[in-house]
């Protein structure tokens, strides 16, 4: 498969992915409110799965969309705070915000000649940190500007993430049974993205 018709490949198989995301969260307003915790955990789980696989390259297609789907469940709630909060046009707006940026970011990762493979630890690292950061935060509240720093650290790097991935597809890091690894890896920068637009919408619509 020729890099060009992998990396459209790549993109189908995450959209289809983000389809069963929006089902999962048109679905979730039929969950009980007790029901969320276990899918968050649930959902954790097959994250930690989804780690220990990356090394072997290799996840199925229903795997894939049954995580899509449980992400999509468990996001009914967020996504009802940040309508409730924010109101839903806003939420639309930046989701299309989310869709331009991941598409600029896309054209330049595959326009680029440059090899940016070196950014995956870098990025890796960072993620880390954040997260770290976050702990800290849930324990000792360092503070709504610490909290806007983060959310735009946490932009940087998912931004960092979409021209990584789609990068080492152009750069011949993959092959077509890497798909449905691939869509997921787009999947989780797209989403974590939008996550992190929609909290810096509301905080400075708060302020």
């Amino acid at each position: 498969m020729q890099k060009g018709e992998l990396l459209a490949a790549v993109l189908r198989t995450f959209a289809i992915s983000i389809g069963f995301a929006l089902i999962g969260l048109f679905a979730g307003q039929w969950v009980p409110p007790a029901l969320f915790l276990p899918l968050i955990i649930v959902e954790f789980i097959l994250l930690i799965v989804v780690f220990f696989v990356r090394k072997a390259k290799k996840i199925s297609y229903s795997f894939l969309f049954f995580f899509t789907f449980i992400s999509g469940l468990t996001l009914f709630p967020v996504m009802s705070y940040y309508v409730s909060s924010i109101g839903a046009y806003t939420v639309l707006v930046v989701f299309g915000v989310t869709a331009v940026i991941f598409t600029v970011l896309s054209i330049y990762a595959w326009k680029t000649k440059r090899d940016l493979s070196f950014m995956g630890s870098i990025l890796m690292s960072a993620l880390l940190a954040l997260i770290l950061v976050w702990i800290i935060h849930m324990i000792f509240n360092l503070g709504g500007m610490a909290i806007l720093v983060i959310t735009i650290i946490s932009i940087l790097i998912f931004s960092g993430f979409i021209i990584y991935d789609i990068n080492k597809i152009k750069h011949g890091y993959h092959d077509e049974k890497d798909i449905p690894l691939l869509a997921l890896n787009l999947y989780l920068d797209f989403l974590n993205l939008f996550l992190d637009l929609l909290r810096l919408v509301k905080i400075l619509s708060d302020d």
